[in-house]
């Protein structure tokens, strides 16, 4: 279930960048079409909360949530205008990003001790996603429609295959309806510790430079003329199943505060990389910053939700947890999309044959200003504390 979930997201959110500029689409165009999973992630909740979680069992919500989505995904290959492929990927977004918590909720009922057993069963996810960017990269797809087209196939066993996992029923039917939880907004009221208030608002700011590698890292690579850079990109989901596993130890040694720091400083270092990097003799950079992902995902998102659940009282750890989603997946990468279309417009010329050329050094150098203005925020303002308060 993991690996098809990740595998379908995998075959085109990472290669639909290089695609949207085949196909003419401008900066602003791609930034804006990548927001609408940031849009789906704000929306999601409510779905999951209201219907999925009180009218009918999570296995078959899912199924047809990955059927219908399959419809909505191949529908998408066959679009070449900017505004269509907007309004038709948010649609399938918001049949897609619900589906993220409602795995979670079925592999966690069949459950004895989630904490020991979801690790091994999520990184098959993990493994999905790797294995989707190593079949469209080989297949030579990162420029064509038909990523969307494996997608929709994958989509659609998916689909049949959730009528068949184990009975899910929902768990809080008959209960009511409360919007300001299912958004996290409960959580609030901890903004007023201080600690918790800088890591809410460093994670949404930190959010936005990050938003650039996800749209533009594919169609850099492919400019700068990387082969089947899809593949060589999943070298970062490689580098971050290996450091989550080592978080324990770096947790242990490091804290909160240190390990965050350092997640940030490996954006700043990783957009550095590639600004001044090639691929010829400084082709190094590339792959470094690729394999830095493990730090930059590992080091503070997942250490700011261990944080989120340590610092928040239990009665109130699935709303703050839900907020520092909505921050971060929701309004921080939304505005992140929104503004990276713009930089790579900005920093970019038409030529004669009807083609773009894109400043990249100018571009990259972008994030990695963003992204050191949030570490001295942070490092201000944020003081370590034995009780995480």
């Amino acid at each position: 279930m993991m690996f098809l979930q990740f595998f379908i997201w995998g075959t085109w959110y990472a290669t639909m960048g290089t695609y949207l500029f085949k196909i003419n689409f401008d900066g602003a165009d791609v930034g804006n079409i990548f927001s609408t999973v940031s849009l789906a992630a704000i929306v999601s909740p409510l779905f999951v909360g209201i219907i999925a979680d009180r009218f009918f069992p999570a296995q078959q919500v899912l199924g047809a949530l990955h059927l219908i989505g399959a419809g909505i995904l191949y529908w998408v290959s066959t679009i070449t205008s900017p505004g269509s492929f907007y309004w038709i990927l948010l649609l399938y977004s918001i049949c897609y990003m619900p589906t993220l918590a409602i795995v979670n909720a079925v592999a966690f009922y069949q459950m004895d001790d989630p904490g020991k057993e979801f690790p091994t069963i999520r990184v098959l996810g993990t493994i999905g996603w790797i294995v989707a960017g190593l079949v469209i990269g080989n297949m030579e797809l990162e420029d064509s429609h038909l990523q969307f087209v494996v997608g929709a196939i994958v989509s659609v066993i998916m689909g049949i295959y959730c009528f068949f996992l184990p009975n899910t029923p929902p768990k809080a039917k008959g209960e009511q309806v409360n919007i300001s939880k299912l958004l996290g907004l409960d959580a609030l009221k901890l903004m007023s510790k201080r600690n918790f208030g800088v890591l809410v608002i460093s994670s949404l700011l930190v959010s936005i430079p990050l938003s650039f590698y996800y749209a533009f890292a594919n169609p850099f690579f492919n400019e700068e003329g990387m082969v089947n850079a899809a593949s060589k990109m999943t070298l970062g989901q490689a580098s971050e199943i290996i450091f989550l596993i080592l978080m324990p130890w770096f947790f242990k040694r490091l804290g909160v505060k240190k390990m965050i720091a350092i997640g940030i400083i490996a954006w700043i270092t990783r957009y550095l990389l590639f600004a001044y990097g090639d691929n010829d003799t400084m082709v190094w950079m590339f792959y470094m910053g690729i394999i830095l992902h493990g730090i930059c995902f590992d080091f503070f998102f997942v250490t700011g939700q261990i944080y989120v659940d340590e610092a928040a009282p239990e009665e109130l750890r699935s709303s703050a947890q839900g907020l520092i989603t909505l921050a971060t997946y929701g309004v921080g990468m939304y505005i992140g999309s929104v503004v990276a279309g713009q930089v790579v417009d900005r920093f970019s010329i038409s030529v004669s044959n009807g083609s773009t050329v894109h400043s990249w050094f100018d571009i990259w150098m972008v994030p990695a200003a963003l992204a050191a203005i949030v570490l001295i925020i942070f490092l201000i303002f944020f003081r370590e504390e034995k009780n995480n308060n």
